[in-house]
């Protein structure tokens, strides 16, 4: 597994002036400019037909029919319903990834727009739209005009380029594994080990048409986890009669925010604790035999990660058993790692980002708390991922429904944008070879 370097607060990138100015950049964005009106209509045909994780059955058909039409040979079927494909670069050199996640979520669709999806499913026992509300739509998309152009570039390629398409991003459903985690538990790199993988999310993580990115931890680690604390039922006129796990409860929530503000070191890096649900009782005049309750942890260090989960369990166990109740405290095994950019490949690809940005300089990006598996491939490999800013037309960054919104909505413009990147970023790694 690999292993992150040490991630210092890098205060400049120093941008590389003219970098391999003998590659002409003009033509991968003349090539992106005019297959605009095909990423336009793959995104509309995406947010049309949205399914749900390990669901996405006619998403990866469609997926695998456009490459085929590349000339590619697309392995279908991983991790339930992934796709990937290589672009063999004609001339040696090593191997690279892009990556877009390809499921929607169970959000009943809002906006109005011509394409809206009016797909209907049931998910946890309810009946529910389903809608592309986090913009995987238009990673599809983007990834697959990234894929045109490098495909009609392959001859020049001093590498290849390996496309993943992943299912359940938003997460598998109960009882199921999928993923990233998945794709590489079935050998989605058996073959060989990509040097880097680049990932990008559109939405309102950025100001519209702009990139931003970070340096080492990126976005949190996303943990759940569940406790039942189990005392003894009794009259509520006669507490002492019994064990309350109702008081033990609200003890052991109140002692679970101290290990986030006095446990850990706050100025190494943030973290969240936080209660979703709590349960217990059922009339006003019984003191109940067991509460349970289930929450998240979130976490940008893995070594802080692993002390909160440990001190969450001591702490619960410990303070039940000073009451006479009992503790059973779990996290979900199925938790997803921090997004950890790595640094190298930061600074190295961060004129890259500039070039693309144009006049419009990087921003550095603060730390988001909500989660990605992009981070399962970079505990493997080099790993880096970008923010794309994107509102809808008559929208400021600050008004825009944001992601997971049934309004929500991206200016279709930027998908040239992301498209740009994507090729920029494989071309130049490629062709200045890995340090």
């Amino acid at each position: 597994m690999k292993k992150h370097r040490a991630w210092p607060v890098l205060l400049t990138i120093l941008a590389a002036p003219n970098i391999h100015a003998d590659i002409d950049w003009h033509s991968i964005d003349r090539a992106a400019a005019e297959i605009q009106p095909q990423v336009v209509e793959w995104r509309r045909w995406f947010h049309q037909n949205p399914e749900l994780s390990n669901r996405e059955f006619n998403t990866s058909a469609r997926i695998a029919e456009i490459l085929e039409d590349m000339g590619l040979q697309p392995k279908t079927g991983i991790a339930h319903t992934g796709v990937v494909a290589v672009i063999e670069g004609g001339k040696p050199g090593p191997l690279v990834a892009i990556r877009s996640d390809i499921d929607a979520l169970p959000v009943t669709e809002q906006t109005g727009l011509p394409f809206a999806s009016t797909t209907r499913t049931e998910y946890n026992g309810q009946e529910t739209g389903v809608m592309h509300a986090c913009g995987h739509d238009a990673h599809m998309a983007m990834l697959l005009g990234a894929a045109r152009i490098l495909n009609d570039r392959r001859a020049d390629l001093p590498g290849s380029v390996m496309l993943i398409f992943q299912p359940a991003e938003e997460g598998a459903p109960v009882g199921e594994l999928g993923g990233a985690e998945l794709m590489l538990a079935e050998g989605l790199f058996a073959d060989a080990v990509p040097e880097a993988v680049f990932g990008i999310h559109i939405g309102l993580n950025a100001p519209p048409g702009e990139l931003v990115t970070k340096p080492g931890p990126m976005m949190a680690s996303a943990d759940r986890w569940t406790l039942v604390v189990r005392g003894r039922q009794t009259h509520g006129a006669r507490p002492w009669g019994g064990v309350d796990p109702i008081v033990v409860s609200a003890q052991i929530v109140m002692a679970f925010q101290t290990i986030a503000s006095r446990q850990v070191d706050v100025t190494r890096a943030p973290s969240i604790i936080s209660v979703g649900r709590i349960q217990g009782g059922i009339r006003n005049n019984i003191i109940p035999e067991a509460v349970d309750m289930e929450g998240t942890i979130r976490a940008f260090d893995p070594e802080m990660r692993a002390y909160i989960h440990a001190a969450m369990e001591r702490t619960a166990v410990a303070i039940a058993e000073s009451a006479g109740a009992t503790a059973e405290f779990a996290v979900d095994p199925r938790g997803t790692p921090a997004v950890i950019n790595d640094d190298a490949l930061v600074e190295r690809m961060w004129p890259v980002l500039q070039r693309v940005s144009g006049e419009r300089p990087m921003q550095r990006l603060q730390p988001r708390t909500v989660a990605e598996d992009f981070s399962f491939y970079g505990e493997v490999t080099d790993s880096l991922f970008v923010f794309l800013g994107s509102v809808a037309a008559g929208h400021t960054l600050e008004t825009a429904p944001s992601n997971h919104s049934p309004f929500f909505d991206i200016n279709e413009s930027d998908l040239e944008q992301g498209v740009r990147l994507f090729a920029h970023l494989v071309v130049e790694y490629l062709s200045s070879g890995k340090d």
